[in-house]
């Protein structure tokens, strides 16, 4: 392990705040969907065809950017609020929120969420999206959060609507949030997006059936959290992460695996 000290998202040995650092474990490709997967079909020409390279990390992956809490906005976490202009936003409205933690149990603390969505017909507020659903005026589609010190989030939003896509003659996309972590370092840099149980969509959608094991499907779909819910407000749902931890030498007392 390897100490630096981090500020304002740069690497610097005469900053105050001094974190202790340490190359990420390798990541098993056997949980991630292949590269290749003709079925799903932009995968086609952006898949590489050579092997890959897994080398040791350098300074470049092992640290990242730091965030701050007073870089936000109060209501960047509320999607509801958050571009609301002459009224609220039309859809069902929900609360999702979880915890990030990494594969040895540990929670990521001060790790950027962000999320962007469709609205609750199914569009996003894009110029390239020309799907003809119309576009909610007090619906923005984004929003971002940091965990704190346990490495939990939660926002408020709009359950986005299915869409049509180009996948083929007669293919729709499940209701998702797409999800972008950035953590403690770039090595740990995760895209994601989160399905809703109970969506029948989800089994015929051409990217879930890239994904290798039907344990690794249900990683991706957010569960129904009732006991969270608002009453005659919104529906709660829990949508955990987990991102790539970090190498450590155990000592006697500790045992391997175990949160620390």
């Amino acid at each position: 392990m390897t100490e630096y000290r981090k500020y304002g998202g740069r690497t610097s040995l005469r900053q105050e705040t001094t974190v202790t650092i340490g190359e990420f474990v390798e990541r098993d490709v056997r949980l991630h969907p292949p590269a290749l997967t003709p079925g799903y079909k932009t995968s086609i020409l952006r898949s590489p065809r050579q092997a890959l390279l897994s080398p040791r990390n350098t300074l470049s992956e092992i640290t990242g950017p730091v965030f701050n809490g007073k870089d936000l906005g109060a209501k960047d976490n509320d999607l509801i609020l958050n571009f609301a202009k002459a009224g609220l936003p039309i859809g069902e409205r929900l609360i999702v929120h979880g915890y990030v933690r990494d594969e040895f149990g540990n929670p990521v603390s001060g790790a950027l969420v962000e999320v962007w969505q469709a609205n609750a017909g199914g569009r996003y507020r894009h110029k390239n999206d020309q799907y003809l659903a119309p576009i909610d005026p007090n619906f923005g589609g984004c929003g971002r959060m940091l965990t704190d010190h346990n490495g939990y989030y939660v926002f408020r939003t709009i359950k986005p609507g299915p869409y049509p896509w180009a996948n083929s003659a007669n293919a729709w996309r499940p209701a998702h949030i797409h999800m972008s972590l950035s953590a403690d370092g770039w090595a740990q840099r995760l895209i994601t997006q989160l399905y809703f149980e109970g969506d029948p969509l989800i089994e015929r959608c051409p990217i879930a059936a890239t994904i290798p094991s039907i344990d690794q499907v249900r990683s991706l779909i957010a569960h129904e959290d009732p006991s969270n819910d608002v009453p005659f407000d919104a529906r709660t749902y829990r949508f955990d992460v987990t991102l790539r931890g970090r190498r450590a030498t155990f000592f006697e007392n500790t045992i391997p695996g175990a949160s620390r």
